[in-house]
């Protein structure tokens, strides 16, 4: 099973994602919030679609990420981000089972709220570095991402890092769907002539 290679989040990604995925990929800011954004500039709907929460085991890239051991296993959240019902944004939350503790108890209540409203809220939680990775069929994440999708591209850029809630880690990847419009519109633009 190939793992993904995740490099850090710059002008040395891997590919070199087109600017205006790039400005969504690199961004520090709260994905939630600029999501928002762009459903209420759309009059679009922002919702929260819970695919599957529960304990599974960690991707071997998971597991490297938050220093555990390889096959261990974690509380895993996925979900899609939609606007206006289509799939943007496939999103995987992985939570060591050590991190449920305290602060981290409430990441298993979230139910259809999302995750960022909860971690750019709270002053005490510190985001590491982004990472990004070019995805595609042959990757464990590509194909729970586009399970849910009947128009899966040839590969998808993502994005990930580790958050620390009271001092213990948490890891959420962002992998951008062909509905999104950055995507969509360099899909289109690279449609050759006829």
């Amino acid at each position: 099973m190939l793992q993904a290679r995740w490099r850090p989040a710059g002008h040395g990604a891997p590919g070199h994602p087109p600017p205006a995925l790039a400005a969504w990929l690199f961004d520090t800011g709260s994905l939630t919030r600029r999501l928002r954004a762009a459903c209420a500039e759309r009059g679009q709907a922002f919702a929260v679609e819970v695919l599957r929460t529960g304990r599974a085991r960690l991707l071997n890239d998971e597991a490297a990420a938050l220093g555990c051991r390889r096959s261990g296993y974690a509380w895993v959240r996925e979900v899609l981000l939609r606007a206006g019902g289509e799939p943007w944004v496939f999103a995987r939350t992985v939570v060591p089972l050590r991190s449920l503790r305290g602060a981290g108890r409430s990441l298993t209540r979230l139910g259809a709220r999302p995750l960022g409203e909860l971690l750019f809220a709270d002053p005490q939680v510190r985001r590491g570095p982004l990472q990004v990775a070019r995805l595609d069929l042959r990757r464990p994440l590509y194909r729970h991402a586009c399970a849910p999708c009947a128009d899966a591209a040839v590969a998808l850029w993502a994005r990930r890092s580790v958050f620390h809630i009271g001092g213990r880690p948490l890891l959420v990847c962002e992998l951008f769907l062909p509905a999104h419009p950055a995507v969509r519109a360099h899909a289109l633009a690279n449609v050759p002539e006829r």
